[in-house]
């Protein structure tokens, strides 16, 4: 065979060659990137699921009398929940100063009357000072004097360590009925609770 014929033969046979190789690592990156979006996806899936789950509400049943206290206010003013006997209150507790969503929630409690109607007291507790909370406050136009706790009546009705942030409360109320029983309590750390729903929950347990 001439030599140019087997020269053409040999390039042939490389250029086939170099097309397998060229195949073979098309099918392996289509391989790797099937792989790859497969597991973002599981792990996308993951992360939603996971978010969904750790953002349920946790609700308790009646758990006795309420823990007794007295606080100041951003008003000036001392509060004891016995002020209140005779009539249901709420206790809501949130993280406070810088949580725009939990002052938002306050602020649409105010807005429903359905509230005042059925007699509820509704008392919001934060671990802040005045000079903290009051600008967040007035941001959102609530009116309700807030409750200044060092952390001891967080503490007492157990709603530390239940948000995002060690050692402040989550995103949670306390229904304390007419005689001072503690009959509800709901942890929300979707950090929201429609006031509608919260106030069918409390009526439907009064």
């Amino acid at each position: 065979m001439p030599s140019n014929q087997r020269t053409t033969i040999s390039r042939r046979q490389q250029l086939r060659d170099q097309r397998a190789r060229e195949s073979a690592k098309e099918t392996t990156r289509r391989r790797l990137f099937r792989i790859a979006t497969g597991l973002l996806t599981t792990l996308i899936v993951a992360l939603v699921g996971f978010g969904l789950w750790s953002a349920r509400p946790v609700e308790g049943g009646p758990s006795g009398q309420a823990p007794a206290f007295t606080l100041p206010t951003t008003a000036g003013t001392t509060v004891s929940l016995s002020d209140y006997r005779g009539g249901p209150v709420i206790l809501y507790f949130n993280e406070g100063a810088g949580c725009g969503s939990c002052t938002q929630q306050m602020a649409l409690i105010e807005q429903e009357p359905g509230f005042a109607a059925a007699g509820i007291t509704v008392l919001p507790i934060v671990m802040n000072t005045a000079a903290q909370i009051q600008p967040d406050l007035d941001r959102f136009g609530v009116t309700t004097p807030y409750l200044l706790d060092d952390g001891t009546v967080s503490k007492a009705y157990d709603t530390l360590d239940k948000g995002m942030h060690p050692g402040l409360p989550g995103h949670g109320f306390v229904l304390i009925d007419a005689d001072g029983n503690q009959v509800w309590e709901g942890n929300y750390p979707s950090m929201w609770l429609d006031p509608a729903e919260l106030l069918k929950e409390a009526t439907s347990r009064l």
